[in-house]
Parts: C-alpha cells; structure tokens; sequence
C-alpha cells in the first residue's frame, strides 16, 4: 500500500508518524464531527490499518482523539489546544469582559476571528443571550471574502494586496443565494467597508443572517490582526440596529487596543 503522505525522493519527510499524526487529525476536523472508522483513515493515508490503529492509540493516549461506536473523532484535548492558542494573545483575553459590559453587544454572539490564508479563523465567542444558533463555532472556518469579519480584516489590505491573496479561491462558494463569487464584488465590498469603518454581511455566509464586523489592530507586534464580528438575526435587524452594533464593536476595539486609555498618569 502506497503511503500517499510521504514525500519524493530527495524531499524526504523527516517524521514521517508526525505528518501522519497530523493528518488524523486533520482528518477528524474535516469529517465536522461525523466518526472515522479505523478503514476510512487508513484508506485516506494510504497506509496499513495495523499501522493506522498504532497512531490512533498514541492520540487516543493524549485525549486528541477519541473512540466511540461508530469510530474515532477529535478528543477534548484539542480543544484545550485551541484555547491555550487563542490565550496567548492579551485581546482575547481581555474580549470576554469587554464585551461582557458593553450595553450594545451583551446580548449578542460577538466573536473573534483571525485571517489565515483565505480563511476567516474563529478564536473566541461571547454567546450573548440570543435563543438563536449564531455565528461560527470555534476553531472553525469561512471564506474570508463571504464573511463580515473576513472582510473587516481584508478592508485593511489594498485592493492588489486582495486580489494576490484570493486569485485562486474564486469563484467563490455559493453559500446562500447572496453570497458573492466574485473579486470585483469583494472589492466593491471592501470599498464600502473602508468608507464606513466597519463591514457588513447580509446572509452572504448564513442564510437569516447579519453581520457586522471592524478589524482590530494587534496589541503586540508579533500578534495577528484580528476581528471582532457581530451575528444578528435578520427578522430582527434594521439600519439603525446595524449602526448601533457598529459603534459597540468600536468602542470595544477602542478599549482593546488601548487598555490604559483615559486613565490618569
């Protein structure tokens, strides 16, 4: 059985059972919950199942992965991972109480996302008080160019710097009847984002949706830029609400980026 993880000749993987690790893992996160069978990843790495079930035992040791009927998925540990990733940045840590006592957004799904790649990367999440299933999960992903957050953080490039970037995922995915596909009308987005200082989505990423979104400038140099999105339901929104949100996720950027601001010397 040809093991289709490994590299040419001359280019040789150095930890090739790392690699493999890793895409177990990489694996589980795509099947979005749905158990893996021992069969399903073996085929999909191309390797042995007894070699399969020994690197599936090492991970299930660590709590990466866990084993149920139906087969393997993500374990418990990961998600401390993703956690203990998105606490090294003091924005995120500071975001929960922030939000927490901002009169516009308490009630709200508020979130945090980073760009990697052509992705919009979901950090943290404030649930709000919404009975409504909002928003992204953590540690999940979308389409920079579909989303509001995504398109916060893209604002802040120059149209060149967007279309480099994004050259080879459009056409984009139709994720609802609204959603764009285009560079040219991510562009026209991008335009309006930067005129009114804040992005807005209108269930181009989830159908009955409304985003609002701002970017946030990084507190430390080695920091990503980031971007904090509001999710609200469209049956509920108008204009005034949207302004309204907007200027609660401002004034949040506001006390994150500058956490000693008004105070006296």
């Amino acid at each position: 059985m040809t093991d289709t993880t490994s590299t040419a000749k001359g280019d040789r993987d150095p930890a090739p059972a790392v690699s493999r690790a890793l895409r177990i893992l990489s694996l589980l996160a795509e099947a979005e919950g749905v158990p893996m069978t021992l069969s399903d990843i073996a085929r999909a790495l191309g390797i042995a199942k007894s070699s399969t079930a020994n690197l599936c035992a090492a991970l299930e040791d660590g709590a990466v992965i866990e084993r149920e009927a139906g087969g393997y998925r993500l374990g418990r540990r990961t998600a401390e991972l993703g956690g203990a990733y998105a606490q090294q940045f003091n924005q995120v840590r500071e975001f929960y109480r922030v939000v927490a006592a901002s009169p516009e957004l308490h009630r709200e799904v508020v979130q945090i996302a980073m760009l990697d790649g052509e992705d919009a990367l979901y950090l943290a999440r404030h649930e709000g008080r919404s009975p409504y299933r909002l928003g992204t999960p953590l540690g999940s992903r979308l389409p920079a160019a579909l989303s509001a957050t995504g398109v916060a953080l893209l604002a802040r490039m120059d149209d060149d710097a967007v279309r480099s970037l994004l050259q080879d995922a459009a056409p984009f995915p139709r994720l609802t009847p609204e959603s764009i596909t285009t560079v040219d009308e991510l562009l026209l987005q991008l335009a309006e984002a930067r005129e009114r200082g804040y992005a807005v989505d209108r269930g181009g990423s989830f159908g009955g949706i409304v985003g609002v979104a701002v970017a946030l400038d990084p507190w430390a140099p080695a920091d990503p830029p980031l971007a904090l999105g509001a999710a609200l339901p469209a049956e509920h929104v108008d204009d005034a609400r949207i302004v309204e949100v907007a200027a609660g996720l401002q004034a949040v950027v506001l006390a994150l980026t500058n956490p000693l601001g008004g105070r006296s010397g």
